[in-house]
């Protein structure tokens, strides 16, 4: 994996336990949250960056919570806007390691029209996203991501909206790191979460987390573990796009995890940019 991006290596040595905050999670017990609050912990560890030169923003809902149970620095803001508030905490201060957080709803519903700016802008962030399909906070509606037929609190005789496909829908939008993994594969999902933070320039996660309290049974870490391909077992190229969105296609039908696509020649990012041009239009030293 590239090391560049903002992680430059450091003396300091970081374990998990470093990025653990003392605020008890209050998700359901049996949650995939927890997991992949534990996979970003070790994928924080591997960057080898402090906490206080890290920024953990998130949206509102249950996996929004995470910014909190971190000792980075952490924004809750409102629902769907985490990407606005994590691009301008990045051109504010292009030295931090920002990352941003939410749900599919948050993500996809009310934030939706955030996201393929935030890829076309192509800032330094990582925005992982919990996909269960559900609004779980709110008590179990349909989500964009819930599949067709599904009975919910919001759809009695069963969804009758096609839902939406998060991979497809960011591929599409250009971005240049795409990845989905699940918490029941616990180190395959660290090391995506690295690798996503180590990408230089805008990188998406989708991570199939289990609802244990709305979600389907077809869901659930056991079924998942049971089912997942990964692609890296079927030689899957990442560089390849157009194989990435084929690919991306089954999303809903066929479990793929891991890398689906990361671009070979990253373009230059919005905040090295911003970096650049500060620095062409700062008054000249004379002798």
């Amino acid at each position: 994996m590239s090391s560049a991006c903002d992680c430059p290596p450091t003396p300091e040595t970081y374990q998990a336990r470093d990025f653990k905050s003392d605020l008890k999670p209050i998700w359901c017990p049996g949650c995939g949250d927890y997991g992949v609050v534990t996979a970003i912990y070790r994928a924080l560890a591997a960057i080898k960056r402090p906490p206080h030169e890290i920024a953990f923003i998130s949206g509102i809902g249950c996996s929004s919570r995470i910014p909190g149970y971190t000792t980075a620095y952490g924004f809750n803001t409102v629902h769907g806007r985490a990407l606005p508030i994590a691009q301008g905490i990045k051109m504010a201060n292009p030295d931090l390691l920002v990352l941003a957080a939410g749900g599919d709803g948050d993500g996809f519903s009310i934030g939706g029209g955030h996201v393929p700016h935030a890829i076309r802008r192509n800032l330094n962030i990582t925005y992982i996203v919990m996909d269960n399909q559900i609004y779980g906070l709110t008590k179990g509606q349909l989500s964009p991501t819930t599949p067709r037929g599904t009975k919910t609190s919001s759809s009695a005789y069963g969804s009758m909206e096609n839902p939406m496909n998060p991979l497809l829908f960011v591929l599409a939008c250009g971005a240049g790191f795409v990845a989905q993994g699940v918490p029941a594969d616990m180190d395959g999902l660290a090391k995506m979460i690295e690798a996503a933070i180590r990408y230089p320039g805008f990188a998406f996660v989708n991570i199939q987390s289990p609802c244990v309290t709305f979600g389907s049974a077809d869901t659930q870490m056991k079924v998942q573990k049971a089912s997942m391909k990964k692609l890296e077992a079927e030689g899957h190229d990442t560089s390849n796009r157009l194989r990435a969105m084929e690919l991306a296609q089954d999303y809903g039908k066929t479990l793929y995890t891991g890398i689906f696509y990361r671009n070979p020649e990253p373009p230059p990012t919005y905040d090295s940019l911003i970096q650049k041009l500060q620095a062409d239009m700062a008054p000249k030293a004379t002798a």
